[in-house]
C-alpha cells in the first residue's frame, strides 16, 4: 500500500466517524518555543492548553513534522530520520480511552477491502502505563487482546507531558511483531527492534506541575476535561504494509536513493559507508524540499540554519559517492514527483523550490572550495607546531562557520597525514547543543507568563477589533497588568498592559506594526499606548504608561489611535501588496513573499530570488506600481472561506497560519492577497511609491526597501536638491551629469596612477645606494633599514627585490627593509639562493622582526612579509634581524 493511500484511508476513516479533517499545518511552528513542528499534536496545542476553543470536539490530521536533534545519526541507522508524517486523531472532551482504543483497533485490523489496513491481530502487542488498569481492561475485555500480549511499562516509556506545567497523562502503545528474523521474542518490553511501535494513544487526564526532570514531576490533579491525542507514524506503517525492512526502503524514500544511485553509479545494499551516504541523501533531500515548500530559506540562524545544514550534508554525501556535477535539480524533482500526490502545493510551487535549492547548492560548492583553503592553512599551522593532530577548535570552526562536515575534515586531514582531535570537536559540539537546549528550556517557561492573558480571555472572551471601520470609540477595561503582574488598578507612572473588550488598535501581525495612541478614562486618567501585541490568540494587549490619574479594571474608556500614523502605515501596507504583485509579474511566481514590515511611510519587502534583480527590472517594477496608483483602483476587503480564497487566486504568505475563514484584500484587478492588515480605500491615496533599492539578506532571499507618500516625495525633493548642486559644480544639464562625473573620476584615477608611478620611482631610486651600502657579515651581504613613512607594502616589496637583484648572485645576500604605513609597521625580507644555501630563510627572519613589532608574518624561504602594531619598535626589529643574521652566519 502506497504512502499516499495510507494517508487517504486514515483521513477517510476518521472523517466517517465524525472527526473534522484538519489540513497539515506548515512546518514553520506557530509557537515561539519551537523552530519547526516536531510532533503531530503541536498545531492542536492551543486547544489542549485552553488558549483557543477547538473548531470541533473531534479532529484528525496527517501532520508534516521535522526533528533534528539526532541529525548526525541519520543514515548510520535505519531508524533515524528528520522528516516524517504523523497521523493523529484528537478528542477535546468528547470520547476518551475506550473510544480511542476501539477506533485504533478497528482501523488497523479491518480488511483492506473494508477500508482498513488489514494487519493481523495476532501480531499486535499492547503496552500500557504501569498503573493504568482501565486501559488494560479495555484492551483485554472490550477489544479482546490476550493478556499475554499486554505489557505494562513505566513513566519513561508510557507517560506523556509537554515538558512544562499543563496537561499530561498515561499512554498506550500499539506495537507490531515483525517476526523472529528481527530478534528474540518477548514483546516490546524486551525487543523494540522486532516489536515496532506504530501507534501511540495519549490519554490526557491529569494536570502536572513544575518538574525536577523529564520524568520527575508532581501530578496536581484531574483535568476538568479529558482529551485524546494519538499519533501513528505513517512511515513506520508504510514499512510494514509494503513488506520492507526499514523506512528507507518505503516508496517515498527509496525512489530518492534510486535517483542518487543513478547519478553516482553506486548501488544501494553494500551495507557500508556508501549505504550511509545514500540514506543521508534520501532523508535530507526530502526534508529540504518539504521545508522550502513551507517557506523556509537557507540561512545562518534558526530554521534557516537547519535547512542549510541538512542540504549541505546531502550535497556533501553525494560528493562522497562520487558525484562531480550539480545534483540537486534531479533530486528535488524526484522528491516533488513522489510527495506531490500527498501535498499538491509542492507541484504548484516547483519552480520556487527548485530556485531556492539550486542557489544553496551553488553557494555550498563555493563554500567547499573556501573551506578547503581554510583547512589547508590549519594543516600547515598544525605541522609548524610539530603536531600530527588537527585541533578540535579548528574542526569546529570549519563545521560551524563554513558548514564543513566533520567527515570531510577527517578525510582530508588523513590525506595529509594528520588525525583530528575528535574529542575536542565533539566537546565543542556538545557545548553548543547544551546552550541551545538551555535556551529552548528557558523559552518553554514562557508558557507560565501567558496564564494571566488566558485567564482574561476565559473570563471576557476575545477582543473585538473595530479598527477596520473605526479609529476611536468606547470600550471597557477587562484586564490590567502592572509591570507584568495582574492588578485591579494602576497609578500615574506605572508601566501597564491593558486589555479592552473592544478596540480600534491594530495588534502587530502580518508584517504590520501595532498602533499607538491614547486610552482616556472618565475620571481624566490617560494611558499613552506605544505598542499593541497578541500574546495569545484573540487578545489585544495594549502596552504603555499611565500619564495621568488612576486606571482601574472594569472602567469605561475612550480608545483613540494616532490616526495620521495609522494612515501612513496603511499606505505602506497597500504599497507592499502592489510591490509583491509587480515583482511576480516581472520575475514570475518564484518571487514569493518571504517577509515584510510596514511602518509609517516606509516598508521593506522580502522575496525569493536566486540573484540580484537588475536595475532595469527594478525601474520597471517601480513604474508599474506608480501606474497602478494613477489608475485610482479601489481597495476592498472581504471575508470568505480559505478554499474560496484559493479558488479566486488569492496569494498567501509563507509561514502564516490561516483559519477556515480568511480576509482577502483586493486592489482593483491588479492584486489579491490574504491579509488581516489595514489598507487605504483607493490606490490614489498612496500618492507616490519610491523603491530605494534591493539587497541580499540570505541565500535566495532579497529585500526591497521603499518609501510611500510624503516620505517618498521628501526623498525625491532631497535628490533634486543634490542634482541641482551637482549641476552647479560641473556646469551641465541633469542628463549630462553621469558622463561628466565619470569623466572627472577617470581623470582623477589617471592622476592617482601617475602619482603612484612617481612615488614608486622615487622609492626604487634608493635601491642602488642601499645595495652599495650592504654590510658584510661573515661573507653575507646584509641590507637593513627603514624607508620613508607612507611607502606602501607593494612598493616596499618591489624595493627589497630590486636591492636583492643588484647584489651579485654568487654572494649570499639578505635584504630586510621596514616602513610605517597608516600608523602600522610593515617589513619585507628577501634572500638569494646563495644565502638560502647558508641557512638563511626569509620566513624565519620576518617572523623574528614581526614578533618584535607586536605582530606576525610568514612566507616562502626566498621572500616573506610581516607587520605589527608598534611603529616605535622598528629600530629594535632591525637590530633583531641583524643579530639573527650574525648568529646564523
Amino acid at each position: 500500500m502506497e504512502s499516499a493511500e495510507i494517508r487517504r484511508r486514515w483521513l477517510r476513516f476518521f472523517e466517517e466517524r465524525g472527526h473534522k479533517v484538519v489540513p497539515s499545518a506548515s512546518l514553520i511552528a506557530d509557537d515561539p518555543t519551537l523552530l519547526l513542528v516536531p510532533a503531530g499534536m503541536v498545531p492542536f496545542k492551543p486547544y489542549f492548553l485552553g488558549e483557543v476553543k477547538p473548531p470541533a470536539p473531534r479532529a484528525t490530521s496527517v501532520q508534516k513534522c521535522v526533528r533534528t536533534p539526532d541529525i548526525e545519526e541519520v543514515g548510520k541507522t535505519t531508524r533515524h530520520g528528520t522528516f516524517f508524517q504523523m497521523c493523529g486523531n484528537f478528542s477535546f472532551g468528547d470520547y476518551f480511552k475506550e473510544g480511542a482504543i476501539t477506533y485504533a483497533w478497528e482501523l488497523l485490523t479491518s480488511s483492506v477491502a473494508d477500508g482498513g489496513f488489514g494487519l493481523e491481530a495476532e501480531r499486535l502487542w499492547i503496552t500500557v502505563y504501569q498503573d493504568d488498569d482501565e486501559a488494560e481492561q479495555i484492551w483485554r475485555d472490550v477489544v479482546g487482546v490476550p493478556a499475554e500480549r499486554i505489557q505494562r511499562l513505566g513513566k519513561a516509556d508510557n507517560f506523556w507531558s509537554m515538558g512544562v506545567p499543563g496537561p499530561c497523562g498515561p499512554c498506550s502503545e500499539i506495537n507490531y511483531d515483525r517476526g523472529p528474523e528481527f530478534g528474540v521474542e518477548g514483546g516490546p518490553a524486551v525487543n523494540d527492534e522486532r516489536y515496532v511501535e506504530i501507534w501511540n494513544l495519549v490519554f490526557m487526564q491529569f494536570e502536572r506541575g513544575a518538574g525536577r526532570g523529564k520524568d520527575d514531576f508532581d501530578i496536581l490533579g484531574d483535568l476538568p476535561s479529558q482529551n485524546i491525542d494519538t499519533g501513528l507514524g505513517l512511515e513506520r506503517l508504510a514499512m510494514i504494509l509494503q513488506g520492507v525492512h526499514n523506512m528507507y526502503e518505503t516508496d517515498t524514500l527509496r525512489v530518492v536513493i534510486d535517483k542518487a544511485t543513478e547519478l553516482t553509479g553506486v548501488a544501494y545494499g553494500a551495507a557500508g559507508p556508501s549505504d550511509v551516504s545514500l540514506r543521508v541523501v534520501s532523508d535530507h533531500m526530502r526534508t529540504s524540499v518539504m521545508l522550502i515548500g513551507d517557506g523556509v530559506t537557507p540561512g545562518n540562524e534558526g530554521r534557516g540554519y537547519v535547512l542549510r545544514r541538512i542540504m549541505r550534508r546531502a550535497i556533501r554525501n553525494m560528493r562522497l559517492l562520487g558525484a562531480t556535477e550539480p545534483v540537486v535539480q534531479e533530486l528535488v524533482d524526484v522528491v516533488i514527483n513522489t510527495m506531490g500526490e500527498q501535498y499538491p502545493e509542492l507541484v504548484t510551487d516547483r519552480k520556487r523550490i527548485e530556485t531556492v535549492a539550486l542557489a544553496e547548492e551553488a553557494a555550498f560548492l563555493k563554500t567547499l572550495k573556501a573551506g578547503t583553503n581554510i583547512l589547508d592553512t590549519a594543516v600547515t599551522e598544525t605541522r609548524a607546531t610539530g603536531s600530527t593532530v588537527l585541533p578540535g577548535d579548528k574542526a569546529f570552526l570549519l563545521h560551524d562557520t563554513w558548514g564543513f562536515p566533520i567527515d570531510l575534515t577527517l578525510e582530508m586531514a588523513a590525506e595529509q597525514g594528520l588525525s583530528v582531535d575528535e574529542d575536542g570537536f565533539r566537546r565543542l559540539m556538545k557545548e553548543q547543543r547544551e546552550r541551545a537546549k538551555a535556551d529552548s528550556q528557558a523559552k518553554k517557561t514562557g508558557h507560565a507568563d501567558l496564564h494571566a492573558y488566558r485567564e482574561i480571555a476565559d473570563a471576557s472572551g476575545a477582543t473585538d477589533f473595530t479598527g477596520y471601520v473605526q479609529l476611536e470609540g468606547e470600550a471597557r477595561i477587562v484586564g490590567l497588568l502592572v509591570d507584568g503582574v495582574p492588578s485591579p488598578a494602576a497609578s500615574e507612572g506605572d508601566e501597564v498592559e491593558v486589555v479592552l473588550d473592544r478596540t480600534p488598535f491594530y495588534a502587530e501581525g502580518g508584517g504590520q506594526i501595532g498602533d499607538t495612541g491614547r486610552i482616556r478614562l472618565d475620571n481624566g486618567a490617560i494611558v499613552e499606548i506605544r505598542d499593541v501585541q497578541k500574546p495569545v490568540p484573540g487578545v489585544h494587549v495594549h502596552k504603555g504608561r499611565v500619564q495621568v490619574g488612576e486606571v482601574t479594571v472594569d472602567a469605561p474608556v475612550w480608545a483613540a489611535i494616532d490616526q495620521g500614523r495609522r494612515r501612513a502605515i496603511a499606505r505602506a501596507h497597500s504599497a507592499t501588496h502592489l510591490t509583491h504583485q509587480a515583482l511576480r509579474d516581472a520575475l514570475g511566481p518564484t518571487a514569493a513573499q518571504a517577509g515584510s514590515e510596514n511602518q509609517p511611510g516606509r516598508f521593506r519587502f522580502d522575496f525569493g530570488s536566486p540573484a540580484a534583480v537588475p536595475t532595469a527590472v527594478m525601474t520597471d517594477v517601480e513604474q508599474r506600481i506608480n501606474e497602478v496608483l494613477s489608475h485610482e483602483m479601489d481597495v476592498q476587503a472581504e471575508v470568505m472561506s480559505l478554499d474560496e480564497a484559493k479558488k479566486q487566486g488569492a496569494i498567501a504568505e509563507f509561514g502564516e497560519k490561516y483559519g477556515e475563514r480568511v480576509r482577502v484584500v483586493t486592489i482593483g484587478d491588479f492584486s489579491k492577497e490574504l491579509c488581516g492588515g489595514t489598507h487605504v480605500h483607493n490606490t490614489a491615496q498612496l500618492g507616490l511609491v519610491k523603491l530605494l533599492g534591493e539587497s541580499s539578506i540570505g541565500s535566495g532571499v532579497r529585500r526591497i526597501e521603499a518609501l510611500v507618500g510624503v516620505d517618498a516625495y521628501n526623498f525625491l525633493a532631497r535628490e533634486h536638491t543634490v542634482v541641482s548642486q551637482l549641476q552647479e559644480l560641473v556646469k551641465g544639464r541633469p542628463e549630462e551629469l553621469p558622463e561628466k562625473i565619470a569623466g572627472m573620476l577617470g581623470k582623477l584615477k589617471d592622476a592617482e596612477k601617475e602619482i603612484e608611478r612617481f612615488r614608486a620611482e622615487k622609492v626604487l631610486q634608493a635601491a642602488a645606494g642601499l645595495a652599495a651600502g650592504a654590510k658584510d657579515v661573515h661573507g653575507t651581504a646584509l641590507v637593513t633599514g627603514q624607508v620613508p613613512d607612507g611607502t606602501t607594502a607593494d612598493d616596499l616589496r618591489r624595493l627589497v627585490l630590486d636591492v636583492r637583484g643588484r647584489i651579485p648572485g654568487d654572494r649570499p645576500a639578505v635584504v630586510a627593509l621596514f616602513a610605517v604605513t597608516g600608523g602600522r609597521p610593515v617589513t619585507v625580507v628577501a634572500t638569494n639562493e646563495a644565502a638560502r644555501e647558508r641557512g638563511f630563510k626569509a620566513g624565519d627572519l620576518v617572523r623574528t622582526a614581526a614578533k618584535t613589532l607586536g605582530g606576525g608574518g610568514g612566507g616562502k624561504p626566498d621572500v616573506a612579509q610581516g607587520g605589527g602594531q608598534n611603529p616605535e619598535a622598528v629600530a629594535e626589529a632591525v637590530a633583531a634581524v641583524e643579530r639573527l643574521v650574525t648568529e646564523t652566519a
